[in-house]
C-alpha cells in the first residue's frame, strides 16, 4: 500500500475540497479505487502507486480551482478526472476563467470545460464563430451570455436571436394559435436564456424598444443587421440557401455566432445542411472560426453523456438506422 500526503494551507479549502457528504472525494475514490483522509492541514492518498499518483493529480487541480473562486461540483470534478486520465492536467489552469455576466439570480455564467473556454475566446476574437457539437455543451447559452454582455457594455445596440422553423416530427399547420405563437415553441429555449440573464421584465422592455429580437430565420430575408449580436441557433436544419442569406446579412459592428448539432439534423432526406456546408466552404476565411464541442464539454447530467457515447459507437459500427 503506497501512500501519498497533500497540505491544506487554509481548512475551507478542505472543505469545499470534499463537499457535502465527501461527494467530490468520493468521485475520485471511485475513480481511482484509493482511500482519501483528511487530517486537519494534511490530505492522505492510500492506494496503488499509479492510481495514487492520478488522485493526488485531481485534487491538487480541484484546489487549484478552488484557490481560484470555483465552486466544486460533480461537473467539474468528473472533467478534472478526465483531464487526468487524458494527461492533460497541466491545461487545469485554463479552465478557470473571468465571468461572462450575471443572471438575475446571481449566477455567475462561466466557461466550464476548454472547449467552452476556446469557444468564448473565439467569439471575442472573431466576427463569425460557428459553434458545433451535441447537446448540452452549453453552445446557444453561453452565445446568449456574450451577446447580453456586449449589449450591457454597449459594444452592439441590439441582440437578435434567430432559428429555423424546421417541422421535426410536428406540422406548424396542426399547431394552435396565429403565425408568432406557431413558431414561438420553436423559439422557446432562445427565450428561456434572455429570461435567466435579463429577467422577463426587462426583456420585454428591450423587446418592445426594439432592442432584442427573437424571430424565425425567415424573418431575416432582405435585411441587413448593423451593430448587433447575432446568434442562430439549431443551424444544422438551415438549407444552404438559407445559410447564404443567413450570413450576407452581417453588417458593420456587428459579430455572428451560429450553433448546431450536426448530428441532429431534421431536414427532410436529399436535403443538404447549410451548416455543414458553411463550415467547409468558409474554412479557410479569416475572422471566421469553428469550435466543435465534443461529449467531454457536456455539462448536463452524467448521462447525457454516456447516450451521446453510446449513439456515436452505435453509429461507428453501423447498428444505428434512421427511422
Amino acid at each position: 500500500m503506497y501512500e501519498q500526503v497533500i497540505n491544506i494551507e487554509r481548512m475551507e479549502d478542505a472543505v469545499g475540497l470534499f463537499g457535502s457528504f465527501d461527494e467530490n472525494v468520493r468521485l475520485i475514490e471511485n475513480e481511482y479505487g484509493v482511500r482519501i483522509v483528511n487530517r486537519g492541514s494534511t490530505i492522505k492518498i492510500s492506494g496503488e502507486p499509479e492510481d495514487v499518483s492520478r488522485a493526488e493529480k485531481a485534487l491538487e487541480g480541484l484546489l487549484m480551482l478552488i484557490n481560484k473562486g470555483e465552486e466544486l461540483n460533480e461537473q467539474n470534478v468528473r472533467y478534472c478526472i478526465s483531464l487526468v486520465n487524458e494527461g492533460n492536467e497541466d491545461k487545469l489552469p485554463n479552465l478557470s476563467s473571468d465571468c461572462i455576466c450575471i443572471t438575475m439570480s446571481g449566477k455567475p455564467v462561466k466557461p466550464k470545460t476548454l472547449g467552452q473556454k476556446n469557444y468564448i475566446d473565439d467569439i471575442n476574437n472573431n466576427t463569425i464563430v460557428f459553434g458545433v457539437g451535441p447537446a448540452g455543451t452549453g453552445k446557444t447559452y453561453l452565445a446568449v451570455a456574450m451577446a447580453v454582455k456586449a449589449f450591457r457594455a454597449k459594444e452592439v445596440s441590439r441582440i437578435i436571436l434567430t432559428r429555423p422553423a424546421v417541422e421535426a416530427g410536428e406540422k406548424l399547420g396542426f399547431l394552435p394559435g396565429d403565425l408568432q405563437q406557431k413558431v414561438d415553441p420553436y423559439l422557446r429555449p432562445l427565450y428561456d436564456a434572455l429570461f435567466e440573464m435579463l429577467g422577463p421584465d426587462n426583456f420585454q422592455k428591450y423587446q418592445e424598444k426594439g432592442s432584442i429580437e427573437v424571430a424565425p430565420l425567415a424573418y431575416m430575408r432582405g435585411r441587413t443587421l448593423d451593430d448587433s449580436f447575432i446568434i442562430l441557433d439549431e443551424a444544422q436544419n438551415t438549407t444552404p440557401e438559407q445559410m447564404k442569406m443567413f450570413l450576407t446579412r452581417l453588417g458593420f459592428r456587428s459579430k455572428i455566432v451560429v450553433t448546431g448539432d450536426i448530428t441532429q439534423i431534421d431536414l427532410p432526406d436529399g436535403k443538404k445542411s447549410g451548416l455543414k456546408e458553411a463550415i467547409r466552404i468558409l474554412k479557410n476565411i479569416e475572422d471566421i472560426r469553428t469550435v466543435r464541442f465534443t461529449e467531454k464539454d457536456v455539462v448536463r447530467h452524467k448521462l447525457v453523456q454516456d447516450i451521446i457515447k453510446a449513439y456515436e459507437r452505435s453509429e461507428k459500427t453501423g447498428t444505428h438506422q434512421k427511422n
